[in-house]
């Protein structure tokens, strides 16, 4: 497996942006981008000593850290909802209390179907916040 630089990945978050009207550098100096999509927020990540990107779509920022069992149930719904298929999961991140849908990229996709993959993704994260919440939340 080659991977993918950090300057191939900030090539096709920019083409995928730039798609969609909005100028973006891709990345920051921390490896870090996002933007918002219509109704959603997505995220990227590039991780240097795996020569891979991160594209995360925000499901539900908690307020407070959340209690036993929720991420668990997140992921075991993962495994329920066809929304789990296709090389992403549920992706909890405690720094700001975030939870996620991510799929990572080690090579090069196309652009077409690298928006194809963050269109479903963030479709997905829809999913999971609205019908996952609250059945995760109710069995908590």
């Amino acid at each position: 497996m080659k991977g993918l630089s950090r300057d191939e990945a900030v090539g096709i978050i920019q083409r995928y942006l730039k798609s969609l009207g909005l100028e973006s550098p891709g990345l920051n100096k921390n490896n870090l981008g996002g933007a918002a999509i219509g109704q959603y927020q997505i995220y990227f990540d590039y991780e240097p000593s795996k020569q891979r990107l991160k594209c995360s779509a925000l499901i539900y920022k908690f307020h407070d850290d959340p209690g036993p069992g929720v991420i668990e149930g997140f992921k075991s719904a993962e495994l329920e909802e066809t929304a789990g298929a296709g090389g992403r999961m549920v992706d909890y991140e405690p720094e700001n209390k975030g939870l996620y849908l991510s799929r990572w990229y080690a090579d090069i996709v196309s652009d077409e179907a690298f928006a194809e993959d963050l269109m479903s993704l963030m479709q997905a994260s829809e999913i999971y916040g609205d019908r996952v919440l609250e059945r995760v939340a109710s069995s908590h």
